[in-house]
């Protein structure tokens, strides 16, 4: 199974993902997106395919969000894209593709959307929840 993971591995959430996918059995393309970001191209792509908008894709927590003003209403999706391009910190994550399609994975389990049915029986996260993967 293909498979390409926008990671940070200081993100929780992220090295949960990723380790879920490797359980599966992929060898996933890991992109450290704050180091390697994606071109503007590549996001508004993957915004696209996942479904959402850019402002869907904005993260809050420890990134210039507030200091920036964009939770006011007044910037176009291209400003919000334009702004992530300009502070990947602002991108969420982690953001996984698969040949099930494309998501964003917050929580950790939603990465079980795009993996084949049953391929993980069952994870433990960091924090010691349970994730059940299904039966095959």
């Amino acid at each position: 199974m293909s498979a390409r993971i926008y990671h940070n591995p200081a993100c929780g959430t992220s090295r949960n993902t990723l380790a879920m996918l490797e359980q599966a059995g992929a060898s996933p393309e890991v992109i450290e997106y704050l180091k390697t970001p994606p071109t503007r191209d590549e996001l508004v792509d993957l915004i696209a395919r996942m479904g959402i908008t850019p402002r869907d894709l904005l993260r809050q927590k420890g990134t210039p969000y507030d200091e920036l003003g964009l939770g006011e209403d007044r910037w176009s999706d291209d400003e919000l894209v334009d702004f992530m391009m300009a502070h990947p910190i602002l991108i969420n994550r982690p953001i996984v593709v698969t040949d099930l399609g494309v998501a964003l994975c917050r929580p950790s389990e939603k990465v079980l959307d795009l993996l084949p049915e049953g391929a993980i029986g069952e994870y433990v996260k960091e924090d010691g929840e349970v994730v059940k993967g299904g039966a095959a």
